[in-house]
């Protein structure tokens, strides 16, 4: 991304109301189709300028096309789940066509006729509502956050011993600008009653639930009391653009520093609820052991040691870093330097450290930090390394955030396949200049 587009990126432009009908075509509110760029033929011509993904980084999945969306790699079809390859991490903004995409159920809309669409508030409020996306558009201040995305069970073929659900390698994420309107000024509107326990979050995705379990929806719940409210958008576009329907169109929950399960697409249904939220998704699904690294034992867990679990919004995301160049594809030279290039992040708070190891972690060096786009946002960062002989070397990077939260060396396990942040590493061969 060339220094104008950044800058025009981080000055958080917010497009104008007027603008924004314009874009929608509101006046009429017309059905904004999927079918749009990138997608069919001019995605196949696209894919002959794609690099395949690095085997020692991302899942090895045939790609996939889908509209809205340059060649992805493709985990599953039904529901529909992309991964974004590594290449796409050196952008500190994410491309709206490149990111990834993760359903739970396969009934996803076509098309969205925003003449009938609405968000609607129900239960436990004084006043329920619902607002057209014209009203969210006109009626709200217009706000804007750099925050990354990511999957809770990102980089989840790493488990060993493996565990079930798609298996990620470490493109089940990215960083974006979200413009939206802030989720407590739309809840202000409807005035929650004071016996509210927590605030429940439903789409209009639908379909087949996981075997055995009555989950036809997808569904996920905040504790009214947990300060992410008051950062929490209801996004309506993504890096200056609608956002594409794949993730998420016409609105998407934005809980910056929590895992993606909570980022609910195709916002529709914000209810106030009196009691803890039992459904499927909070009681059953997306839990992790209560304890500061998320992490048992696999022996324990054969046993069937009793787990005492917590749903995984009761956390921020670790602290995680990753080398994005060089990949390991193509063998470097002796003697000749290199810069090396990655990526970092935290749920906790901003990245104030990132090191670089040559030799599998036995000696660090402090890397250059790059600009600082937000405490939810990507860090890039950068060390310029000479290799002093041919061989075979094993790079890894590890980060710092501002609460002090680092990396682990040793692996975790939970038999969810959630919150790997281990220490990545990336083996690197390197040959002789004569």
């Amino acid at each position: 991304m060339n220094k104008d587009l950044l800058d025009y990126f981080l000055h958080f432009p917010v497009i104008s109301r007027r603008e924004w009908l314009k874009i929608f075509g509101l006046s009429t509110l017309s059905t904004l189709s999927l079918q749009k760029s990138f997608g069919g033929e001019e995605a196949k011509k696209i894919h002959l300028d794609i690099a395949h993904p690095s085997p020692y980084w991302t899942s090895q999945n045939p790609f996939a096309y889908e509209p809205q969306k340059l060649p992805l790699i493709r985990l599953n079809d039904r529901p529909i789940v992309l991964e974004t390859p590594r290449e796409f991490f050196e952008f500190p903004f994410t491309p709206n066509a490149a990111f990834y995409v993760r359903y739970h159920l396969d009934g996803i809309p076509n098309s969205v006729d925003l003449s009938k669409w609405r968000l609607f508030l129900e239960g436990n409020f004084l006043f329920p509502t619902s607002f057209s996306y014209a009203d969210l558009l006109t009626r709200f201040e217009p706000v804007s956050i750099i925050a990354v995305n990511q999957c809770s069970g990102n980089s989840r073929s790493r488990f060993y011993p493996r565990v079930p659900g798609a298996q990620w390698g470490n493109g089940a994420m990215g960083n974006a600008k979200w413009t939206g309107v802030r989720l407590m000024d739309v809840l202000n509107k409807a005035k929650m009653k004071d016996n509210t326990v927590q605030i429940q979050f439903q789409g209009f995705d639908y379909g087949r639930s996981p075997e055995g379990t009555p989950a036809h929806s997808f569904i996920k719940s905040l504790d009214r009391d947990d300060p992410i409210l008051e950062e929490t958008l209801l996004a309506y576009a993504m890096n200056d653009e609608p956002l594409p329907l794949l993730n998420g169109f016409p609105l998407r929950l934005v809980v910056p520093g929590k895992f993606a399960t909570y980022w609910i697409k195709h916002l529709t249904w914000i209810r106030a609820l009196e009691s803890e939220d039992t459904n499927f998704w909070m009681k059953t699904a997306y839990r992790i052991p209560k304890n500061r690294n998320n992490s048992i034992s696999f022996e324990d867990y054969q046993k069937g040691i009793p787990i005492e679990t917590v749903p995984i919004g009761a956390i921020q995301m670790p602290v995680r870093s990753f080398i994005i160049q060089p990949g390991g594809d193509i063998k470097l030279v002796e003697k000749m330097t290199v810069q090396v290039k990655g990526i970092a992040f935290s749920g906790y708070g901003r990245i104030v450290k990132v090191e670089f190891s040559s030799d599998g972690g036995k000696n660090w060096q402090e890397a250059i930090l790059e600009r600082d786009l937000g405490k939810y946002s990507f860090r890039h960062w950068h060390i310029y390394w000479r290799p002093q002989a041919a061989g075979e070397y094993i790079l890894a990077s590890r980060a710092w955030d501002e609460k002090g939260n680092t990396q682990p060396a040793t692996p975790i396990w939970n038999p969810g396949g959630y919150c790997w942040n281990t220490i990545e590493t990336q083996k690197i061969w390197v040959g002789k200049n004569s």
